[in-house]
C-alpha cells in the first residue's frame, strides 16, 4: 500500500464494525474523526465520499486500479476490505453466499431495529415530555430486537460463528448487541452470550472497539451540549 486507508469514523456501532475489520485484517489505516454531534457528517468534504451523510466511510488510496477509491455504507466497506485483504470473506460461491446473507441480515435488520430501540429507550425520553407518546415505540422495537437476538441464538446453537467460520458477518453484528441499552437479558440467549464473549475476547476486536472511545458522549444526557447534538442528529429532512 502506498498510504494508509482513511477511516472516516465516529465511535458508534457502525463505526466499530470498520475499525474492528481493519484491525482484524491488519490493514494500515488513519482515523478521520467525523463528529456527528456537531454535524460534521453534513459537511461538503465528508459528503463527497458519503453522499448519505452517514459515517463510516473509507478512502483507499490504493484502489483496485491503483487509483483512490471511496466507499460509504458499512456493509459495502466490509465486503471491499474482506476482498482486498483476502481475509474473513470467502470467495467460493457457497461460502460467500453464507457470509453475505448474514451481513445483509445485520445491515437490513439488526442494525436498524436495534438503532430504533436505542432511540426510543434512550433519546426520545429526553426529547418528549409525555412518555405515553413513546411507549409504543419502546415496546415495538425492544420486542423486535428480542426477536432478532433469538434468531442469532438459534443460528449459533450448532456453530461458533454466524457463517460457520469467523467472518465480516460477525464483525458487523457484534457491535450492535448491546443488551443493557436495548432492554435485553443475554441469559435468555446462551448461545448468543457465548458468541459475544468469544468475539469480544479477540485482541483486534478489543482494539477496534476502543478506537476513539474518549470522543464519545452520551446523547441521552442532560445539558445544552447534548440537547444541541440531538437537534443535529434527529429530525433531519432533505437539504
Amino acid at each position: 500500500m502506498t498510504a494508509p486507508i482513511e477511516l472516516w469514523y465516529w465511535p458508534t456501532p457502525n463505526g466499530w464494525k470498520i475499525s474492528i475489520a481493519l484491525e482484524e485484517m491488519g490493514l494500515p489505516y488513519e482515523m478521520k474523526p467525523v463528529n456527528i454531534g456537531l454535524g460534521e457528517q453534513f459537511g461538503a468534504a465528508f459528503q463527497a465520499i458519503s453522499p448519505n451523510g452517514r459515517m463510516p466511510a473509507i478512502v483507499d488510496p490504493d484502489g483496485p486500479d491503483g487509483q483512490p477509491l471511496s466507499i460509504f455504507e458499512s456493509g459495502a466497506i466490509l465486503q471491499y476490505l474482506g476482498a482486498k485483504s483476502g481475509r474473513f470473506y470467502p470467495q467460493d460461491p457457497r461460502g460467500k453466499a453464507e457470509v453475505d446473507q448474514w451481513l445483509f441480515w445485520q445491515v437490513g435488520g439488526l442494525g436498524p431495529m436495534a438503532g430504533q430501540t436505542h432511540h426510543f429507550r434512550q433519546y426520545a425520553p429526553a426529547i418528549i415530555k409525555d412518555q405515553r407518546q413513546i411507549a409504543y415505540g419502546v415496546r415495538r422495537y425492544t420486542d423486535e430486537t428480542h426477536r432478532l437476538y433469538g434468531v442469532m441464538d438459534r443460528r449459533l446453537a450448532d456453530r461458533p460463528y454466524l457463517a460457520g467460520d469467523y467472518s465480516i458477518a460477525d464483525m458487523a453484528a457484534w457491535p450492535w448487541v448491546l443488551p443493557e441499552l436495548q432492554g435485553q437479558d443475554l441469559t435468555e440467549f446462551p448461545n448468543l452470550k457465548a458468541w459475544m464473549e468469544r468475539v469480544g475476547a479477540r485482541p483486534a476486536v478489543i482494539a477496534g472497539r476502543a478506537l476513539g472511545d474518549g470522543m464519545r458522549r452520551s446523547l441521552a444526557a442532560s445539558g445544552k451540549a447534548a440537547e444541541a447534538a440531538r437537534k443535529v442528529l434527529f429530525g433531519q429532512r432533505a437539504r
